[in-house]
């Protein structure tokens, strides 16, 4: 049988994540804001960390859940992308496409933070078949 607690414990730290990025990044409006200054690159850096970290996590998620697939019922979320986001990220660790983190950022952390929160309710409910 399988335990709740480890996917939890990581669906709550990736929601954390995220949601210090959302907090981090409500003064970036262009791919520009992360090159034209030390704070912009460090916050670029930063958040590309977090970027590989979640990713990798979900990566561990249809283990850690004994193949219950939670993500597979979110499909509004590009599950392949986040979890070969970090394969990208590090293949050039020197070469951070600042317009790519500024899309994500902008256009992909939102519903994958709502599907985040939605799979921790499906959790804590243990409605998962």
């Amino acid at each position: 049988m399988y335990n709740a607690t480890l996917p939890m414990e990581k669906l709550e730290q990736i929601d954390k994540a995220l949601a210090g990025i959302e907090l981090h990044t409500a003064c970036i409006s262009s791919p520009f804001d992360f090159l034209d200054s030390e704070y912009g690159v460090d916050m670029m850096e930063k958040i590309t960390i977090t970027l590989i970290s979640i990713g990798e996590n979900f990566k561990r998620m249809d283990r850690d859940t004994e193949g219950k697939k939670l993500a597979q019922r979110y499909p509004d979320v590009n599950w392949s992308g986040i979890k070969g986001m970090g394969d990208i990220l590090l293949s050039e660790p020197f070469y951070i496409d600042a317009g790519e983190i500024f899309h994500i950022c902008t256009n992909d952390l939102q519903p994958l933070r709502k599907a985040v929160q939605e799979m921790i309710k499906e959790l804590e409910n243990d409605h998962t078949p």
